[in-house]
């Protein structure tokens, strides 16, 4: 938009809906000059729709996210592995802020994961879609080889039941994704694990899960390793089938090719890789990793990717594999660019829908319902019977199973680098073998523990660190009678560990590196979650642990 004032010759060009730029053509007086700019200025604050938002948009363990869209509302799932519920589903209205509304996959008939020890297990990459009034949910579970869907009409749930997908057994395949073609035939594309197949499509009968046509390599990618996540998508003609390269590492990347019949020859687009911060230009980027992506097409017009990344500090990651979101644009030629350049950042500047956003969670969970709130899951199939929550009671209780399988566990989330976590605790156990208390963890047995037990016939609180098959008790104090407040206060370096009770000062138990529990360190694919926990060791626990509250709060960046 341009305005002249006629008495200054000075012109004003700002620009409207969704504009980037703002800039003064000077014609006449410095004065009149700089009150317009000033005017200008404010004008394109008003009107301008461009944004700045942060990235993640879904921060802490929120891996291989998947996007749809249906009408004005936006849907968003990501694997789980082996926790319990599985497969969180978000809502948004504008890509950027999101909303949990609850899980795919929340029936142990839907998600059976035979207790794994690890949380590595279970459910990898799902993929949402919606076609003609209904949602579908694809994944694989790991922990049964097996790949399967889910339907629902709302995508808040209920869910239906698993539909197995019959897959011959030599095509141990994972990143399922399901395309609807303009004919009324439904594919499934996936991948085998090891990569050795390329990329596989296949036609289904989408009510049975039948396979209708053998399975057929389609690509084989670019050459880079572990070619994976597969998606289809149609435009101007051309099939676009996208994937990931280089393994969900540092060397991640995502690579897109094209034809003109959905079962190929595809050709791969010469700037590949579309996205990928393994070059020099990003090398210093504090996003890393950057792969398994997901696109989708705003009610506006506009193109969008969703992608996971990591953001280590140190050289080690503890949040896991989050959510991130880019612009897109299609060249004249007819490939997608992702940001411009291929990479994507902390801050981003981009013409965005108009800002949705939710309310705050609650920092604290004073239990006071008779279901967990959606940011708790359970390791594995949890024994419902050891946990005890009713609105009436205003406490969560746990009671220590015989051995750790599953672990009588109920954690959230690390989404923040500078965060503190407590909670109140009221245990008496009248026998040394059983134990409760908070935790933070990274995988199952890589965990740093402010546990209480019975030492010496004295109820006692102890800082015990477990990193895989070592175990060292940093400290112990015994308690007095009462419920005891558990802390751990994390930065982007340290663990520090604290108690108290009545309202007295914290005490501090000691501080360990948070490395220690990085993929790097620990291994496995997910990211830190703390909770709270109950062990029995060796007999199921007589005393049930009961916690008052839970409170999480984190700062800054998240």
């Amino acid at each position: 938009m341009k305005a002249r004032d006629k008495r200054t010759g000075i012109s004003v060009v700002f620009t409207l809906n969704n504009g980037y730029n703002c800039s003064i053509l000077k014609e006449k007086p410095m004065k009149k000059l700089l009150f317009l700019l000033l005017v200008s200025l404010s004008l394109c604050l008003k009107i301008s729709a461009q944004t700045t938002y942060t990235n993640p948009i879904i921060p802490g363990f929120h891996p291989d996210p998947s996007v749809c869209r249906v009408d004005d509302d936006f849907y968003l799932v990501n694997s789980s592995f082996g926790y319990f519920p599985g497969v969180p589903i978000f809502h948004s209205k504008d890509l950027v802020n999101w909303q949990q509304i609850g899980y795919v996959l929340n029936r142990p008939a839907q998600l059976p994961l035979n207790n794994a020890a690890l949380t590595t297990g279970g459910i990898y990459a799902p993929t949402i879609r919606y076609h003609a009034g209904t949602f579908y949910m694809v994944t694989t579970n790991i922990s049964q080889l097996k790949n399967f869907y889910v339907t629902a009409k709302n995508p808040a749930g209920p869910w239906s039941d698993p539909i197995w997908i019959d897959i011959p057994t030599k095509y141990p395949v994972i990143d399922p994704t399901l395309y609807f073609d303009d004919d009324g035939k439904t594919y499934l594309l996936t991948n085998p694990g090891d990569g050795s197949q390329g990329i596989i499509l296949m036609q289904i009968d989408i009510h049975t899960g039948k396979l209708l046509s053998a399975p057929k390599t389609i690509w084989q990618g670019t050459g880079g390793r572990y070619p994976e996540g597969p998606h289809i998508y149609k435009k101007d003609n051309w099939y676009y089938l996208m994937i990931a390269e280089g393994g969900t590492e540092y060397g991640h990347k995502e690579m897109i090719a094209r034809s003109r019949a959905l079962t190929g020859p595809y050709t791969a687009d010469r700037a590949n890789p579309i996205l990928t911060h393994i070059n020099r230009n990003a090398e210093g980027n504090p996003i890393q990793g950057t792969g398994h992506a997901d696109l989708v097409q705003a009610q506006d017009g506009s193109w969008w990717m969703v992608c996971l990344a990591f953001r280590p500090v140190n050289n080690n990651h503890v949040l896991g594999r989050e959510t991130f979101l880019a612009p897109v644009q299609w060249k004249k030629d007819g490939w997608p660019v992702v940001n411009g350049n291929g990479t994507i950042q902390l801050n981003m500047q981009a013409k965005t829908l108009p800002l949705h956003p939710y309310p705050a969670q609650p920092v604290t969970d004073y239990f006071d319902a008779d279901t967990l709130a959606y940011q708790w899951n359970y390791i594995n199939n949890p024994v419902m019977a050891n946990y005890h929550l009713k609105k009436s009671s205003g406490h969560l209780g746990l009671t220590g199973n015989a051995d750790d399988q599953p672990l009588t566990f109920v954690g959230r989330r690390q989404e923040h680098f500078n965060f503190a976590a407590s909670a109140l605790l009221e245990f008496n156990p009248d026998v040394p073998d059983e134990e409760a208390g908070l935790t933070v963890m990274m995988e199952k047995n890589y965990r740093l523990n402010l546990r209480v037990a019975q030492v010496d016939g004295k109820r006692c609180l102890s800082l015990v660190y477990e990193l895989g098959n070592l175990m060292h008790i940093e400290k112990q104090v015994f308690l007095s009678p009462g419920p005891v407040e558990l802390k751990v206060t994390g930065t982007p370096d340290d663990y520090l560990f604290s108690y108290r009770q009545g309202k007295e000062d914290f005490t501090k138990l000691g501080t360990i590196a948070t490395k220690f529990l990085s993929s790097e360190f620990a291994g496995g694919f997910t990211g830190v979650y703390i909770g709270m926990f109950a062990k029995g060791n060796h007999t199921v626990s007589k005393d049930i642990a009961n916690f008052d509250w839970f409170r999480y709060e984190g700062s800054g960046l998240r």
